[in-house]
């Protein structure tokens, strides 16, 4: 079973993200979620990123950073959205990272090093009609990433719900959650 250390999005740690990692640990797997947001949980999403903004998104990574501290190296990083950057971050920088799950959000490779690494299989999951995924370079970045991994898969689904996995939000699509988890599980097993 895998160890995985999943990070929130620009909501903060709702209850659909509880939601998400508590379905990875009934099925055997071992799930860090850390607060990346000290305890806030923003209603609206542009709230929370504004906060994230004002606490500055490279201090959001390095939250996610430290978060990984004293963990094994053969972590899977999960993040969705905004938690795509510590996740991404950790699976092309950290050696030994068993995998990387992004979800609704891809930063360029370019970001965080040369080329992906070779030995760190990567699923990018969005919504095909997401205004944010497809119009903010997101889609684009994951095509680049898929195409220069050894062992990469990008899974677009219909829709254009941003945050389409998290049964807390009015954005969640129940469909597609259920898929992402499949292929999730899959990943991971």
């Amino acid at each position: 079973m895998a160890e995985i250390l999943l990070f929130h999005h620009g909501h903060g740690l709702t209850p659909g993200v509880e939601a998400f990692a508590e379905h990875l640990a009934e099925s055997g797997h071992t799930v860090h979620v850390p607060d990346l947001f000290d305890g806030q949980v923003f209603v609206d999403l542009v709230d929370g990123l504004d906060y994230a903004e004002r606490v500055g998104f490279g201090a959001i990574a390095e939250r996610g950073r430290l978060a990984a501290e004293g963990l094994p190296a053969d972590v899977v990083y999960l993040g969705f959205s905004l938690g795509v950057l510590p996740a991404q971050l950790l699976a092309q920088t950290k050696p030994g990272a068993a995998g990387a799950l992004l979800v609704s959000a891809c930063v360029p490779v370019t970001e965080f090093g040369g080329a992906w690494p070779a030995t760190v299989p990567v699923q990018v999951h969005g919504m095909a009609s997401d205004e944010l995924f497809v119009n903010d370079g997101d889609l684009d970045a994951a095509r680049d990433l898929v195409a220069g991994a050894a062992d990469g898969e990008l899974f677009l689904y219909p829709g254009d719900r941003h945050l389409f996995a998290d049964r807390s939000l009015s954005s969640y699509d129940e469909v597609a959650a259920v898929l992402l988890m499949e292929r999730v599980l899959a990943f991971l097993n």
